[in-house]
């Protein structure tokens, strides 16, 4: 059984690291905050997320506090690129090769 933990940690430690490298890549290669928060939203968060996992499987007492933090990334996450993307619309920072612009036509029809 242990090994099988093991393999587990192994398996997750390695994909979480190619998650996480796959978001920093990202990060530096896209051209503009929107693209590169999709990188870093969700790819740095699922890496993390696996390293976590392999951390718990790896020392099985950290399980509640693993879960813990896994639950809490999850949930934060998503919420956090979410205002990140908001507050760089609001002050008008561009997208690279947007054709159009949905959020903008709202915004001037509710006004």
């Amino acid at each position: 059984m242990e090994t099988i933990f093991q393999l587990i940690a192994i398996l997750a430690l390695v994909v979480g690291t190619l998650f996480s490298v796959v978001g920093v890549v990202g990060f530096i290669r896209l051209p503009d905050v929107y693209t590169r928060l999709h990188a870093t939203g969700k790819v740095g968060v699922f890496g993390v997320v696996l390293l976590l996992v392999a951390a718990v499987v790896g020392q099985p007492l950290g399980w509640g506090r693993g879960l813990v933090l896994i639950s809490f990334l999850m949930i934060t996450g998503p919420a956090t690129a979410h205002a990140i993307g908001s507050a760089a619309h609001r002050i008008g920072l561009p997208r690279q090769g947007a054709d159009r612009d949905d959020l903008l036509c709202a915004s001037k029809s509710k006004s």
